[in-house]
């Protein structure tokens, strides 16, 4: 493989991570740009097995939109309805929402994660006991719950700071923030595609006050639209960076554009060539960042079990529920069992591993 990566001229980068340097932007867009995947890949590989050898984290988790009405506009969307009177809007009540893990009392669930549409009627009272309801039901569970971009329009509608939502939040039940709403950080992008919700310095600043009580969140990228090698590289560099700054990221998560049933449908979707190589350059460029994790309903089963060898080393879980993708034309499984993640795992030559939302391993998988 040696002479592979000589080849493909990147020689001067596999010095430079042989030696624990960092990378900087232009190794980034090299890496992007470079045509021989494998190459790339085999780096990736190499970077993810340093940090986890042949392990592959995943967990058993529940995943809920409780709302999809919302008052931004984003293109690439094909979840959010703009009024409770659109076709496919809906709202949960409590009980609906807490239902859905009552009636899971039979499964060893350790995380509920929720994101939502920015739902211009539901009081803020909605939120919180909703948290509080999930903790009465089942008191160990893990909520993930709320991007920073909903964070901060709780905020400005409740007239409250980001900082006072998210300590409202965490008194009720919120345990860690998911990464979703981060798209791409470049603000030529964000105009085009999402100017309607909280730009990208709030969205990292949210992150960071998070990390500063104490949370743990991760962090997304929506690749495969209109963004540009160059500014898929800045994000990943901003996320660095404030990782540099906190320590609180666990995750990176790429999020594979899906035109369906959205104003952006003209676009193709990405490559699944694309997706692997997204995945190994975060890995080699976000050496700050414990995990790379590829989210199998964006990516597809398929993709996501290669990318264990691009250097990917979580596949999230079961994601029982998940609406966002499925909505926008994703043909994967509506949520896999632990049995099925587990030989996927296995069949990709690598070790499966339950963990909690904190990456603790459970010493037996939950089948």
């Amino acid at each position: 493989m040696k002479s592979r990566i000589q080849s493909a001229g990147l020689a001067d980068i596999d010095d430079r991570l042989s030696a624990g340097e960092r990378l900087d932007e232009a190794d980034g867009l090299r890496l992007f740009q470079c045509p021989d995947l494998l190459a790339v890949g085999s780096l990736a590989n190499r970077e993810r097995e340093k940090r986890h050898g042949p392990r592959t984290y995943f967990n058993y988790n529940l995943r809920l939109e409780p709302t999809n009405v919302c008052v931004a506009n984003c293109l690439f969307c094909s979840f959010a309805r703009l009024k409770p009177s659109d076709d496919a809007a809906y709202t949960m009540t409590l009980e609906q929402a807490w239902d859905k893990l009552r009636r899971r009392a039979d499964q060893p669930l350790t995380e509920v994660h929720i994101v939502n549409g920015l739902n211009p009627d539901l009081p803020f009272s909605y939120y919180t006991e909703l948290l509080q309801g999930f903790k009465k039901i089942r008191p160990g569970i893990h909520l993930k719950c709320f991007t920073a971009v909903e964070i901060a329009y709780f905020a400005d509608l409740y007239g409250m700071s980001d900082a006072q939502v998210l300590c409202e939040l965490i008194e009720a039940g919120l345990d860690s923030l998911p990464g979703g709403g981060a798209e791409i950080f470049a603000e030529r992008v964000r105009r085009k595609i999402c100017d309607d919700k909280c730009g990208t310095e709030r969205y990292l600043d949210i992150h960071r006050t998070a990390h500063g009580l104490g949370m743990r969140t991760n962090v997304t990228m929506l690749y495969g639209h209109i963004e540009t090698l160059e500014e898929r590289v800045d994000h990943m560099l901003r996320a660095r960076e404030l990782q540099d700054e906190t320590g609180g990221f666990q995750a990176f998560i790429p999020l594979a554009f899906h035109p369906d049933n959205n104003q952006m449908r003209k676009l193709p979707a990405p490559s699944a060539v694309d997706t692997l190589r997204v995945h190994a350059v975060a890995r080699l460029m976000l050496d700050n960042i414990p995990h790379i994790k590829a989210f199998w309903i964006a990516t597809g089963v398929d993709v996501a079990q290669a990318a264990l060898w691009f250097g990917v080393d979580d596949l999230d879980g079961t994601v029982q529920e998940e609406k966002i993708y499925h909505m926008a034309g994703s043909p994967t499984p509506e949520g896999l069992t632990m049995t099925q993640l587990t030989d996927l795992v296995r069949a990709a030559g690598r070790e499966p591993l339950e963990r909690d939302t904190f990456y603790n391993v459970k010493e037996t998988i939950s089948c």
